[in-house]
């Protein structure tokens, strides 16, 4: 029995409770709110050293960080490091898509060395086997060798995996006829694409869905389901494309969910400010309120170097409209694989983002740690501030550069000038007066 299906019968599992008392909501709260889908429990039962990941309807926005080798930098130590990293910066969840290397055992210490939440492309391993391994073109991998990838993954605790089931035959026949600036800018989108027009045939993952469902079923993993005709640019943003493929998703929630399978529904990508807000009603509506989970989005395409800035921007307009699970985007995106530092400030841009976004959503004790933070400023308390911010270690770095603060108790902006200062001054006064 799955989660899910527990759910339904009011059985709160192990696991159900476990994720709900790292919420600090209630069991029952959030068995309804399972049963009805519009939070998943994130938790391959294979995973047995990680923790469940909810993610959904009033809980707090979840950020994930995406890792991984290439061909062209093929360091386990490195990706390990970059985990290490993006778990002690506060990432929920870490992806790791690598396509070079020695990519199982990547993937094998990372599930193996941290308790966060998991996830991964599947046919990205099935795609790099067949090329490097089978020394054949990617686009002859058979389906049974694409389903292959999906049991590895599986197999070793990836506790949500993602799939492009809505890159379909009618989808890319839309995007066609209607024409799109940069097509198909989705690794798996594009690899998926490519081999429906070689091999002439509809997207195993969608002609096989049920085969899917079955598959992932007795690891109770959650399907993520890809966009893989997220808008790749402004000038791409909301099309045709994008939103038949969402209508494909919603579908296709319905079935999984009638199997008992757990789905999020990913989102874009690149859109204008002004778009943001529509785009995330029009996924809750046509999947049914499954959570939502976006990369970025990025407001602008022009922010290379700065892209965690422009995510950062999307992001909180996108998690204040419904958005559950933010992708972070690093200052590496466009350019670069990420480095140790990129990801560090990828994951503290997308935590801002999301905290923001979960003030203006009101989920139960947000803004208190903001209302705390001005009671430590107020009293100058700089350990207290430190231990309140979201990057601590930088906060202490910043005031530990400027000594003269410490002379004086404030900060070296305002010096014997701060405004805080000044008015406990005036308090004192008012005090004096009244006595």
């Amino acid at each position: 029995m799955t989660l899910m299906e527990a759910a339904r019968q009011g059985i709160i599992t192990d696991t159900l409770r476990q994720a709900a008392e790292i919420e600090g909501i209630d069991a029952e709260t959030l068995r309804a709110r399972v049963a009805q889908g519009t939070v998943c429990i994130c938790h391959n039962v294979k995973h047995t050293n990680g923790l469940p990941l909810a993610v959904g309807q009033g809980l707090r926005t979840k950020v994930n960080a995406n890792i991984g080798t290439s061909k062209d930098d093929t360091s386990i130590d490195k990706e390990m490091e970059k985990a290490r990293v993006a778990v002690a910066a506060g990432a929920h969840a870490i992806m790791d898509l690598s396509t070079g290397g020695p990519i199982d055992e990547i993937r094998a210490a990372i599930i193996g060395q941290t308790n966060a939440c998991i996830g991964s492309v599947p046919l990205y391993q099935a795609a790099v086997d067949t090329v490097a391994k089978k020394k054949k073109a990617m686009v002859k991998m058979t389906v049974d060798e694409i389903f292959d990838g999906i049991k590895k993954h599986l197999d070793d605790g990836v506790d949500f995996i993602t799939v492009h089931c809505g890159v379909t035959r009618r989808t890319l026949e839309v995007m066609d006829r209607e024409g799109r600036l940069m097509e198909v800018v989705s690794r798996g989108g594009s690899f998926t694409a490519k081999w429906m027009t070689f091999n002439n045939a509809e997207n195993p993952l969608y002609e096989h869905y049920d085969r899917l469902l079955e598959l992932v079923k007795p690891y109770d993993a959650t399907l993520s389901l890809g966009d893989g005709f997220r808008p790749g640019c402004l000038k791409d943003a909301t099309d045709r494309a994008q939103v038949q493929e969402l209508l494909i998703l919603g579908e296709l929630t319905q079935r999984a969910w009638d199997a008992g399978i757990q789905v999020m529904i990913e989102g874009p990508g690149h859109v204008p400010l002004d778009q943001i807000q529509a785009n995330i009603q029009l996924q809750k509506r046509l999947c049914h309120g499954a959570p939502f989970y976006v990369l970025g989005p990025l407001v602008t395409d022009l922010a290379a170097g700065y892209d965690h800035i422009a995510c950062a921007i999307g992001g909180a307009i996108a998690a204040s409209a419904g958005a559950d699970f933010l992708c972070y985007v690093t200052p590496s995106e466009h350019l670069c694989l990420p480095n140790v530092q990129d990801v560090h400030e990828g994951v503290i841009a997308s935590l801002i983002a999301a905290h923001a976004a979960d003030i203006v959503k009101q989920v139960p004790g947000a803004i208190d740690r903001d209302h705390a933070m001005a009671q430590a400023r107020k009293d100058l308390d700089w350990q207290k501030q430190f231990e309140l911010a979201l990057d601590p270690a930088r906060a202490r770095t910043r005031r530990s550069e400027n000594k003269a603060a410490d002379e004086h108790g404030a900060c070296t902006m305002c010096g014997d000038l701060c405004a805080v200062k000044v008015m406990d001054d005036r308090r004192d006064e008012l005090k004096k007066r009244a006595s």
